[in-house]
């Protein structure tokens, strides 16, 4: 909240029990649906009735992402990339709001200890949704809005189960907010959700194929013989994940597109030369390195690997990392926007023997 916001309420200390006691969020990952606090899932509910539009959903995730909400196996070649940590997402329409923020301010008030600052604060967040108590940028709702009800909805805070700093992790802690159906939150709510942070989700969710190399010779080689290293064309197809929030009034979505880029090797050892020198096998004609065939013992590799020791009766680990270009689309985008490269790594280990030359 806003220092005015936090001075009307006490203290941000104060505030956080307010959101505690009311238990507005979820803070695991395995929550049911319904509570909203858990930040994705593969399914959502809502509707309406005759007591108006109800509404609980969570980010929905599609296409080539993790099945059980975990983090994806794509690493950010930009370090200092991250997606939200946390975010604000509609919650609840009017009436249901009415409903589970009375009984959680009546229930929390009647606790014993609930005087000074802790008491006075639940009293004004109760003035703040029944009786139009507002502050500098936060105004007050008459009844919770429920003459709207159906117009709009009460957003929330919503935190990411993936997130492990956290603080980071809970810091969308304002109160809920009103927000039209049709009209973007409050400029002040700067962590509320948008296309972009979803195509952020969509790309911490996204699962890449792996990356095993093919080699030749395969598994164990020669000293100072050219290792050939190459990936199966199927390798380079275009994968994409999509995460959208879809509930009455308001409906966003982002497609996140990875598509190969480079292919990177580490022998794992000093004494070995990659093919070419810096490590990096760029795609050439839709492919990346070269198959190896008979007759080409004597020619060097497009892609590959000279050993100058032998292992010593063990491996080396050989590291072979895919480079992903990384881009998104989603509502209200024209065209494509990148997002940092993304990486896969797999290790393979290498035998080496001891031998000069050897006919292939």
């Amino acid at each position: 909240m806003t220092s005015a916001r936090r001075t009307a309420l006490g203290s941000a200390t104060t505030l956080t029990l307010v959101l505690s006691v009311l238990s507005l969020t979820a803070p695991d990952a395995a929550a049911d649906p319904v509570d909203y606090g858990k930040g994705g899932s593969g399914k959502k509910t809502g509707g309406s009735d005759g007591n108006g539009i109800y509404a609980a959903a969570s980010v929905q995730y599609s296409g080539a992402v993790t099945k059980n909400g975990s983090a994806g196996n794509v690493a950010s070649a930009d370090v200092n990339w991250t997606p939200p940590s946390c975010w604000y997402a509609p919650y609840m329409g009017a009436k249901d709001f009415k409903k589970k923020m009375s009984e959680s301010l009546k229930t929390a008030m009647s606790k014993p200890g609930m005087a000074g600052h802790a008491g006075a604060a639940l009293g004004e967040t109760q003035r703040h949704y029944e009786d139009d108590y507002g502050w500098a940028d936060t105004p007050g709702y008459k009844d919770y809005n429920v003459d709207k009800d159906g117009e709009g909805m009460f957003w929330a805070g919503v935190e990411n189960p993936n997130e492990p700093d956290y603080l980071k992790r809970t810091a969308c802690s304002d109160l809920p907010f009103w927000v039209d159906n049709g009209e973007a939150p409050p400029a002040r709510y700067e962590q509320a959700i948008t296309p972009e942070m979803l195509a952020a989700l969509a790309y911490q969710h996204m699962e890449l194929p792996g990356t095993k190399v093919t080699l030749a010779p395969q598994a164990v080689t020669k000293v100072n013989l050219p290792t050939w290293a190459w990936l199966d064309e199927a390798v380079f197809d275009e994968v994409q994940a999509t995460a959208a929030i879809n509930v009455p009034g308001f409906n966003i979505q982002a497609t996140t597109t990875a598509k190969p880029k480079s292919l990177t090797l580490a022998p794992g050892t000093a004494d070995a030369t990659t093919i070419p020198a810096d490590g990096g096998c760029p795609i050439v004609d839709g492919r990346i390195g070269e198959p190896y065939a008979k007759g080409k013992a004597k020619q060097t590799p497009p892609c590959g690997i000279v050993y100058r020791r032998s292992s010593g009766g063990e491996t080396f680990p050989l590291k072979a990392s895919l480079t992903w270009e990384i881009s998104w689309t989603g509502t209200g985008q024209a065209g494509a926007v990148g997002l940092p490269d993304g990486t896969i790594e797999a290790v393979q280990n290498i035998t080496v023997e001891e031998i000069q030359s050897v006919n292939r």
